[in-house]
């Protein structure tokens, strides 16, 4: 299982010109995704994000709080309170136990699993519903430094943000991680000392103020 430590960047003129002249782009594509919970938000209100991506089930779930030998302090800590971490699940089974764990309350479907037309049935079963869905246009590039990826994201819904993103096997060295990130962000120019709005932020924000304000509240956006 990997963790993606990423930290969010809005991507000016003199940004894009930076990584245009130290960067190698590696393609562009696009990508429509479709989000999932249920009407209490369970999944969401514990950080758990269930996409559909190409086809592809994902769910990216927090790590575990730093502590022991991640403990930082002083200028590590204000660069890991730039980023995130989360542990990517790419596996079917393996989601839908981790979401069955969450959601406790399952309702019953007597439906075989036997067709296409069915084989998402789990779904109904969870009473999970898509409650945000947005394409995205995404150039990548990557650095001179070792496992340092970069991506340049436009939504359809009129945001556009970057993430310079480490994936690392869990377990990993995180520290080692928010380094690599740290000297890209410097290389890049990259200022201030607050996260950036990822496009789950601004979605919810302008399409379901409802649930942007549940997750507001315990602080998870």
């Amino acid at each position: 299982m990997s963790v993606e430590v990423e930290r969010k960047f809005i991507c000016s003129a003199d940004t894009l010109k930076t990584l245009e002249e130290i960067g190698v782009c590696v393609g562009q594509r696009q990508f429509h995704d479709q989000y999932f919970d249920n009407p209490q938000f369970d999944l969401t209100l514990r950080d758990m994000w269930l996409r559909k991506r190409k086809g592809c089930w994902e769910l990216k779930c927090p790590t575990a709080a730093v502590s022991g030998t991640e403990e930082m302090s002083g200028e590590h800590s204000e660069v890991a309170a730039l980023c995130t971490r989360y542990k990517e699940i790419t596996n079917l089974h393996e989601i839908k136990q981790r979401v069955m764990e969450v959601i406790k309350d399952v309702c019953e479907d007597r439906d075989a699993e036997t067709d296409s037309s069915q084989q998402e049935s789990w779904l109904r079963k969870m009473n999970l519903s898509c409650f945000a869905e947005f394409t995205t246009v995404r150039r990548s590039f990557t650095l001179e430094e070792e496992g340092v990826h970069i991506d340049l994201d436009q939504a359809d819904f009129g945001y556009h943000v970057g993430e310079v993103e480490v994936v690392i096997p869990e377990g990993g060295d995180v520290q080692a991680a928010l380094e690599k990130i740290e000297r890209t962000a410097q290389k890049l120019g990259l200022t201030g000392h607050q996260r950036v709005e990822g496009k789950m932020h601004i979605y919810l924000k302008r399409h379901n103020p409802a649930h942007y304000t549940k997750l507001k509240s315990v602080h998870i956006l």
